[in-house]
């Protein structure tokens, strides 16, 4: 039998992901952002545990986070017959993703106040 290890959140892990939550972000998401704030390189069954989310919405956040630019990807060969599998890490530092959720926000929050002035036009 061969032994894992396995990450949990710590309490502060878990406020800095519902930060992330109560910006908009969704849940598995930011719980993966997370996770790899402290975690430099896993496989998609590492965060199915690490996280505790099932493999179709690990898949979904990866899928998602890798459209950002935000996950690399590499492929680890098989030690036996069969698929060769993912390991996963950041692409670029946690300090300028979180620069890049600023900017979003900002230019979100720009784009409502703007329109916010247009209605004031109308009356």
């Amino acid at each position: 039998m061969r032994e894992e290890n396995i990450q949990y959140f710590t309490e502060s892990e878990e406020k800095f992901a519902n930060l992330l939550i109560d910006i908009g972000m969704k849940k598995n998401i930011a719980r993966l952002l997370v996770f790899f704030a402290n975690t430099p390189e896993a496989t998609s069954r590492q965060i199915e545990r690490g996280i505790d989310i099932r493999q179709p919405e690990v898949s979904i956040a990866i899928r998602y986070l890798t459209g950002q630019n935000w996950i690399a990807c590499k492929e680890i060969p098989s030690e036996r017959k069969g698929r060769p599998q993912k390991s996963y890490s950041l692409a670029i530092p946690l300090n300028d993703i979180i620069a890049a959720i600023e900017k979003e926000k900002e230019e979100k929050a720009n784009n409502l106040l703007s329109r916010v002035n247009k209605m004031r036009d109308f009356l």
